[in-house]
């Protein structure tokens, strides 16, 4: 029995123009017109907030006290006595998140490779919102974790002699902690975007599940840790209570060529204020509105701004030179 062809009904009929013109989409339309707006919002902020904090920082630059050679080249802050010297807060900020950095990132990246490729699927769907829980705590709880747990451990490991009570090292191992289920959540969302065919492909040529993780997979999945990584990094650039409570409330002051390099300057287990910690501290206080004191707030938030956007442009390029793209 033959099978009657649909389309012979419209052979030989004509479409009219109308027919063939874009139909109006209203429901498209108007979901589009909403995304366009949610995006213009976030951009508008990012400039609004740019320009609170760029319009602040030049008054306190304005100011006949302050110059911007004393400002990046003074290792000094003591706005009492009229010193702006930011080298000892970005010190203690650098501190803080390095020591951060080599907390989370090995165990973030060694949690990520467990749940993606080790893991069962029960597992993973146990485990992960389990470890995301620490992402739930608040900061301050993290502040008073470090001051009343991680600094006694520390001073009882090293010597209450060689460890102060407020240090970067204490602080920045929490801030580690805190910033773990960040850095395992997103680098395992990463791998677990890899292709299965890499994965088929290097057991068929003899690979062990170790060895496909960490020379197949993980390279595959360069770009996305990466982008993880600098999420992390600016998170604990960014972190204030934790560093607020245990790193110090003061300044590490320092002169090069006096003080000891990694003796005092160098020196993890010495109080350090950070430039988040100092902020709180300032803003605490009774400040008066376009003082010197308060228009310096905007200028440490002016450079962390910096910073964060000097980190976000490298990850950048460096996401787009090692990115790999599969069909």
């Amino acid at each position: 029995m033959a099978t009657r062809n649909p389309a012979q009904p419209m052979i030989g009929t004509q479409v009219s123009r109308e027919e063939l013109a874009k139909r109006p989409r209203v429901g498209e339309t108007l979901i589009q017109g909403f995304l366009f707006i949610c995006g213009a919002i976030s951009i508008l902020t990012t400039v609004g907030i740019l320009y609170e904090l760029g319009k602040e920082a030049l008054l306190f630059f304005r100011s006949p006290d302050v110059t911007l050679v004393e400002f990046f080249t003074s290792t000094h802050w003591q706005p009492a006595i009229l010193d702006f010297g930011i080298w000892p807060l970005v010190l203690g900020t650098v501190f803080t998140s390095v020591i951060a950095m080599l907390v989370a990132l090995p165990l973030g990246l060694a949690t990520a490779i467990y749940l993606s490729e080790y893991a069962s699927d029960r597992a993973r769907n146990i485990l992960k919102p389990i470890l995301e829980v620490l992402a739930g705590i608040p900061t301050v709880v993290y502040g008073y974790f470090a001051l009343t747990f991680m600094t006694p451990l520390l001073r009882s490991l090293l010597g209450a002699d060689n460890v102060q009570i407020f240090n970067t090292a204490s602080a920045g191992i929490v801030v580690g902690i805190l910033i773990i289920p960040l850095v395992s959540s997103l680098s395992e969302d990463a791998l677990h975007a890899v292709p299965i065919g890499l994965r088929q492909a290097a057991y068929a040529l003899g690979a062990t599940k170790l060895e496909t993780s960490l020379k197949i997979v993980l390279p595959a999945a360069l770009s996305g840790i990466t982008a993880a990584f600098v999420i992390a990094i600016s998170r604990a650039i960014g972190e204030t209570m934790v560093v607020a409570i245990a790193a110090g409330a003061g300044p590490k002051n320092f002169d090069l060529g006096q003080d000891s390099l990694f003796g005092t300057i160098l020196n993890p287990f010495m109080a350090a204020e950070t430039m988040t910690g100092h902020i709180v501290r300032i803003s605490g206080g009774d400040l008066s509105y376009n003082s010197i004191d308060y228009n310096s707030i905007f200028a440490i938030g002016l450079m962390l701004f910096l910073m964060t956007l000097g980190l976000n442009i490298l990850s950048q390029r460096f996401v787009a030179r090692f990115r790999e793209v599969y069909e």
